[in-house]
This record gives structure tokens, sequence and C-alpha cells, in this order.
């Protein structure tokens, strides 16, 4: 058994330490195939630190993503910047960060046709992120500032999940010799909405949060579809007009998580390690987004939104069972989503 290095032991370790779900899901992975997924996340986290730290400049953000996006070419630079950015280390993400240098080492051991298939994905979430951080530097506990269209919309889910979807279908295809030019084709195709629609489940049980912290990422358009705005989303004289906007995306949601069914549906059956790793996220925004709808506090922000311990072993459970049978993960999925038939 080869001898784990102090940099593999310290990227296994920060995992769970900057988020328990995904850290849970990544086992289920084959490992080699899991590595490569473990490295591609971490590199992620940095880049989204980076952007979400709000004591950041505008400028400084631009700065320090554009220099990530460059440590990730062939012979990049060190992440000299980055260390002293978040040198202080307050967070676990900002410790990640603070050491990027030691995820880009082991990016720089994986494989040569991995790191291809990683690189291009990072590096555009880098770009992405660059560009709504000017947006989101505007956002005060006093002063809303919200997403003007769902077009926005639809771009910021792309650059922080999107981009992942395809990361991910890049890897899966390196690694399972029995996923076809016909399966790869329509993998593709459904890349971006596997990422879109965890993401979109992610902000409706968050709106409320985000809003305590002078942010929406529910668009203006879609508000003044209904006659309201942003502002008044928590105002409990404006409930029917909050209710109608939020079922609006809600429904957006739906639609990008019916073709993440798809996704995974579309994967080999030969692929189980890999159905199980696509299967159990998807399934965990499928329950989280019935009792979303369902729940009259989903905009409270003393409230939170989540599936209980139970039913995360529940769901873990059962996909173990049935992630091999289509018809199976069909009915399966109607069931969390609360669908009769």
């Amino acid at each position: 058994m080869t001898e784990l290095t102090p940099d593999t032991i310290f990227c296994r370790e920060m995992l769970p330490k900057v988020s328990r779900t995904f850290a849970a899901c990544i086992r289920l992975l084959p490992p080699r195939v899991e590595n490569a997924v473990l490295i591609a996340y971490l590199l992620c986290r940095i880049a989204d630190t980076i952007e979400d730290t709000a004591d950041l400049s505008v400028d400084d953000k631009e700065r320090l993503l554009a220099h990530f996006k460059s440590c990730l070419t062939e012979g990049g630079p060190d992440a000299g910047p980055l260390i002293a950015a978040f040198a202080a280390e307050r967070t676990a993400d900002e410790c990640l960060t603070s050491r990027a240098d030691i995820s880009l080492r082991e990016f720089r051991r994986l494989d040569r046709d991995q790191r291809d298939a990683i690189r291009p994905w990072v590096q555009e979430m880098c770009d992405g992120m660059a560009q709504f951080a000017r947006i989101h530097s505007r956002a005060r506990p006093d002063h809303l500032e919200a997403l003007a269209s769902l077009d926005e919309l639809d771009r910021y889910c792309y650059y922080v999940a999107g981009t992942v979807g395809h990361l991910l279908t890049e890897l899966f295809k390196l690694h399972h010799p029995r996923l076809t030019k016909r399966h790869y084709t329509k993998l593709k195709a459904l890349s971006t909405s596997f990422g879109l629609g965890l993401q979109l489940t992610n902000i409706v049980k968050d709106v409320a949060d985000d809003r305590q912290r002078g942010w929406s990422f529910v668009p203006r358009q879609l508000c003044s579809l209904v006659g309201t705005t942003p502002e008044q989303l928590l105002d409990p004289n404006a409930t029917r007009q909050s209710e109608l906007v939020m079922s609006l995306l809600i429904a957006k949601a739906k639609r990008h998580l019916k073709d993440a069914l798809e996704y995974c549906t579309s994967l080999p059956r030969s692929a189980y390690r890999i159905r199980l790793f696509c299967l159990t996220p998807l399934f965990f925004a499928v329950r989280t987004l019935h009792k979303a709808e369902r729940d009259p506090q989903l905009l409270n922000p003393k409230h939170k939104v989540k599936i209980t311990r139970g039913e995360v072993y529940r769901i873990l459970c059962t996909t173990y069972v049935l992630a091999p049978n289509n018809h199976l993960v069909r009915a399966y999925y109607r069931q969390l989503a609360g669908k009769k038939r």
C-alpha cells in the first residue's frame, strides 16, 4: 500500500472541514476518480473563498482570481499572493486558501489527462467569479443587492455549479471504460443542468439567510412578474407575492433536477459507484426542495429548511440498493419529490 504524503493527508483532512456533505459523497467514488475529484473540489473551493471573502476589495478579488487561474497552467506560478492575503486563517476555507500551494502540488501530481480535464472548468469558474465579485461587493446588511435577471441567475449558477458538472463529466469519461461516445454526448448536453439543479435548490433554501447578508439571488425580473421586489420577499405584508416568486423559482429548480435525473440514468449501469456519487446529492436536493415547497416558514430568517439525519441515512441506504436500476431510480425520485405516480 502506497504511503500517503503530507500534502495528500492535508487535502483529505481539509475536505470534511470545508464540506461535510461532499466529504460523505466523495467516498462513494472509485479510488482513482475519488482522488481527482477531491483535488478538483478543493481548487473550486479556493476560488469560491476568494470571491466570498467580505473584507477583500473587488480589485483584490479580481487580482487573486486571475493569479489563481494562472497557477493552474502547466508550469504556472506559485500561490504566493493567496498565501499572503489569507495568512490570518480565520476559517477552514481560509486555511485551505492560505495553503493553496498544497492543493496545487496535488493537482500537478495528477496524470496529464486528469489535469487537462479539470483545468479549463476551474479557470472558467475563476473568470465567472471575478465578474460577479463586483456585483456582490455592493451588498450590505442595510442595502439589498440583487441579481437583475433570470439570465444573470443562470450565468451565476453556471459559473459556480455548471462548470463542476462539466468537470465531473470529463473525469468520468476518463475513468470508466464503458462510458461510450453515445453516453458522453448525452452527459455533456446535461452537464450544465445537473449543476444548476443542485445550486438552485441551495438558493431556494437559503433565501432568508442571503437576505440577512444584504444579498438576493432571486432576480428583480422574477419578482416584477408578480408585482413585488426582492426587498419585499421577507415582508409579512406581501406574503402572497413572495409565495408566488418562490413557487416560480422552485419550478425552475425542478426542471433542472429533472435533467439531473436524466444525467444520472444516462450513466452506464456498470458505473455503479459513479452513479452512487451522482444520485446521492440529487436525492438530497429533491427531498430538500420538496420540503422547502411545503414549508410555510421558508422565508423566516430564524428557520432552516433541511432534511433530517434520519432522512439522510435512509436516502443513502436506499440509493446503494437501487442505483443500477433506472426504473427504481426514477420511482424513488418521484417518491422523494412527493409525487404519487
